[in-house]
């Protein structure tokens, strides 16, 4: 009787790594699916999708094009809610803006063995590589990893195996150890080899990751967010409005998302029920929206704003519309502010 085909599930985020890794033990007669978890934070071609810049970008969903160029189903999981407490509250601290990264591949990998256990898999695989990032891929936090995870030594990691005690697919024989890698540090040359000898020729370039809460700017608008409003708490809503726009804040009680160009002006037309609004009538001009609670006066100064990057900033007058969360709007001519009249401190 022929051996019982082992079935693992790995971890694909759309990178190299996870490609590699899954290809691995693909090539080890392994039945591979992937998992790849929404979070909210790693919508990797939201904003190339939107903005003019990044329009000669490719745009294409990578967890989903690995899968294809792979030949395995992929499984998309929805854990924008249960990954909250990762953000607010990470075990393991943050690394250098509010990057949970230990805290986050301990609960992705959580999430994958409870999958497995469901689906009657038998164990999983990441493409992470010793010490290539300063956080969860250390030697010290990958065993802290796989206990705190539940996965113990379900777990394999391919590309760096043979610089770590074997799991229990190598000492059961479902995986050949010596077929594995030991692959470690920044360097990337190996993963290109290796990338070569499997003829893979198109992947996404290593950019950091695709993770927002590793990118300074956008930390420092998600850390404004929670103090503005008292509360370490977000809404996916949240969480996607950050990513677009520019966010001033003249005062401590509310902030402009003011749209950039046409396609994040688009894009903010679908919260616009959401908060109060306006827009440049006698001049193009973009669409701001108001977050936070305002008086007559906030509203000025927020319609002077909004007139300041419309393309009547040079005159003496803007006709400004504003849109009411109630549904009422009215119009206000008002005075752009010069460039001089906007403090960078208002830019978050």
């Amino acid at each position: 009787m022929s051996a019982k085909q082992r079935k693992a599930v790995a971890l694909i985020s759309g990178g190299l790594d996870s490609m590699l890794a899954a290809r691995v033990v693909l090539e080890q007669g392994v039945h591979v699916e992937g998992i790849n978890f929404f979070t909210g934070f790693c919508v990797e071609g939201h904003t190339h999708a939107i903005r003019k810049k990044d329009r000669q970008r490719l745009k294409r969903n990578n967890a989903l094009w690995v899968a294809e160029q792979l030949g395995i189903k992929l499984h998309f999981i929805d854990v924008v809610d249960a990954y909250k407490d990762v953000v607010i509250n990470p075990k393991h601290g943050y690394g250098r803006n509010l990057n949970p990264c230990v805290d986050c591949k301990t609960f992705m990998v959580e999430k994958a063995h409870q999958w497995m256990c469901a689906n009657e898999f038998d164990f999983i695989v990441t493409g992470e590589v010793l010490n290539q990032r300063p956080m969860s891929q250390r030697r010290r936090c990958m065993p802290i990893v796989a206990a705190e995870s539940g996965a113990g030594d379900r777990l394999l990691r391919p590309l760096c195996a043979r610089h770590l005690p074997s799991t229990l697919p190598e000492r059961e024989g479902w995986i050949v150890r010596e077929r594995l890698h030991a692959f470690h540090g920044r360097s990337r040359t190996p993963q290109f080899a290796l990338a070569a000898n499997f003829g893979i020729e198109d992947y996404a370039q290593p950019a950091g990751g695709c993770c927002f809460l590793t990118d300074s700017n956008y930390t420092n608008k998600l850390t404004d967010l929670w103090r503005a409003r008292g509360d370490r708490d977000y809404e996916l809503d949240d969480i996607m409005l950050l990513k677009v726009g520019r966010h001033l804040r003249p005062r401590n009680n509310f902030k402009l998302i003011i749209g950039r160009e046409e396609g994040e002006n688009n894009f903010l037309e679908g919260f616009r029920n959401h908060y109060t609004n306006m827009r440049s009538l006698s001049h193009s001009g973009p669409l701001a929206l108001v977050d936070g609670h305002v008086d007559e006066d906030d509203l000025l100064l927020a319609a002077r704003l909004t007139a300041r990057f419309s393309q009547g900033r040079d005159s003496e007058s803007v006709c400004v519309q504003i849109n009411d969360r109630d549904g009422s709007c009215r119009r206000m001519d008002v005075a752009p502010l010069t460039r001089d009249d906007v403090p960078r401190e208002w830019y978050l």
